[in-house]
């Protein structure tokens, strides 16, 4: 059966409005989900649900097969990059696939397929707009830049290894995680119409196999800009009943401010508690210590 492809109008709505509960300003969660912690340890993304799904999932369960090809060949065909479907989960009008690439220019990220309930068969394939371009920037910005994200990589180690904090599960970001390049203890999200990546981007779709050595002087330093890359900091308490560490919190943004080793970027930082929503994929919650916007560090 042939598959159709189209790109969704609707990326300023995003995923997280299909979720069955809503999100304050402060990341609460309100809603029939609103006490549905897990430890962070322990979680892996299984309970993650989009608000309508339950129909659809079970549709989505039984043609798995044909939505994973379907996914698999939608990324091929349309930005030429191979990608493994690890988890499918319904939402009010199919279901969203949830892929990391395989190659060098590695990212998170998903794809909606639209399913048919009525006649059980998957119609198309749709993405919302710029969220994938978004994740693919973000992927090749961290390999124009892999000696400044090993030292950002070696200093979160360090901190993990040296006190009780933790990162979100390498199966948790396979699952749900969806939002470019990721590791358990950050985040990167770059706007799909940055300038200075998109000469990058484009050289990589006409040839994905082309060298970092070509691709870095294709990077428009002159339309850079650190406030419009965001790295997120995320890091959980290691103990169940521990509070966010208020003393780890300061240290770690003294250290991202002195720091001249890792990528430019704006650098968000955020310590939760243990316990992270397990049907929304959130931690953070009244008790997080958090540094944003308009507060956040912007490396230059």
């Amino acid at each position: 059966m042939k598959i159709k492809y189209k790109k969704s109008i609707c990326g300023m709505i995003g995923v997280s409005l299909l979720l069955g509960g809503c999100l304050h300003k402060e990341g609460e969660v309100n809603g029939p989900y609103k006490d549905t912690f897990v430890r962070v340890q322990e979680y892996e993304g299984d309970g993650y649900v989009l608000r309508g799904g339950e129909e659809a999932d079970k549709i989505a369960e039984e043609k798995s097969e044909e939505v994973k090809e379907a996914v698999k060949d939608f990324f091929m065909e349309t930005y030429k990059t191979d990608v493994n479907v690890h988890n499918i989960v319904g939402n009010v009008d199919g279901a969203t696939v949830f892929v990391e690439s395989t190659g060098p220019v590695h990212f998170y990220s998903n794809a909606i397929v639209s399913v048919d309930l009525s006649e059980k068969r998957v119609r198309d394939v749709t993405s919302l707009d710029g969220d994938i371009e978004g994740n693919i920037q973000g992927g090749l910005y961290r390999l124009l830049f892999r000696k400044e994200f090993q030292a950002l990589d070696q200093y979160l180690s360090e901190i993990v290894s040296g006190n009780p904090v933790v990162g979100k599960t390498e199966k948790s970001l396979q699952n749900v995680g969806g939002s470019g390049y990721m590791t358990p203890y950050y985040y990167l999200s770059v706007p799909p119409d940055d300038e200075a990546i998109l000469p990058v981007y484009e050289a990589y779709l006409q040839d994905p196999d082309t060298p970092v050595s070509e691709l870095k002087p294709l990077f428009s330093r002159d339309d850079f800009s650190a406030e419009d890359y965001n790295i997120t900091i995320q890091l959980y308490m290691e103990k169940e009943q521990a509070e966010p560490d208020k003393t780890l919190f300061k240290q770690i943004q003294k250290d991202i401010k002195e720091m001249d080793s890792i990528p430019k970027g704006n650098y968000s930082i955020i310590i939760n508690d243990n316990l992270i929503n397990e049907k929304v994929d959130d931690g953070i919650k009244d008790n997080s210590l958090e540094l944003s916007f308009p507060d956040s560090i912007v490396k230059e």
